[in-house]
């Protein structure tokens, strides 16, 4: 068997333990933990928000979606990047990206690219599937 491929002295499969206990510590809400993740100086689709930040964020989110879970659909690896899919399957109490759900049950995707640093998410871009959450609600 070979080894996995090593960029720098991270592995794929380094990465891949990385996100997946990344993905657990927002899923368990665990706040405290979250610096163990993300990057003091983390950005979000090209706006530096920091730690302290990306902690509002995710306070955000869960505030207006409380049963909020990220589902791992798939995972891809190639050091310093991750790129992955998530799938939400939830009940926003209002608005969702702008669009008036109001407590009814939604399903979509998210495409979601990191970028590792110093052993942390540096850098996110996300893209939602917002049209999926409008042929719902409409």
């Amino acid at each position: 068997m070979t080894e996995a491929p090593v960029v720098g002295e991270v592995t794929a499969q380094g990465l891949r333990r990385l996100y997946l206990d990344y993905i657990e510590c927002l899923n368990r809400r665990d706040g405290a933990a979250l610096g163990n993740f993300v990057h003091a100086e983390a950005e979000h689709n090209g706006t530096r928000i920091g730690l302290s930040g990306y902690r509002e964020m995710l306070k955000s989110d869960v505030a207006a979606i409380p049963d909020l879970f990220f589902d791992v659909r798939m995972i891809l690896c190639d050091a310093p990047f991750i790129a992955s899919r998530l799938h939400f399957d939830c009940t926003p109490v209002g608005l969702l990206f702008g669009l008036p759900v109001n407590g009814r049950r939604v399903r979509f995707d998210e495409n979601v690219f990191y970028e590792i640093e110093a052993g942390r998410i540096r850098r996110v871009w996300s893209v939602i599937d917002k049209d999926t959450v409008r042929q719902q609600i409409e």
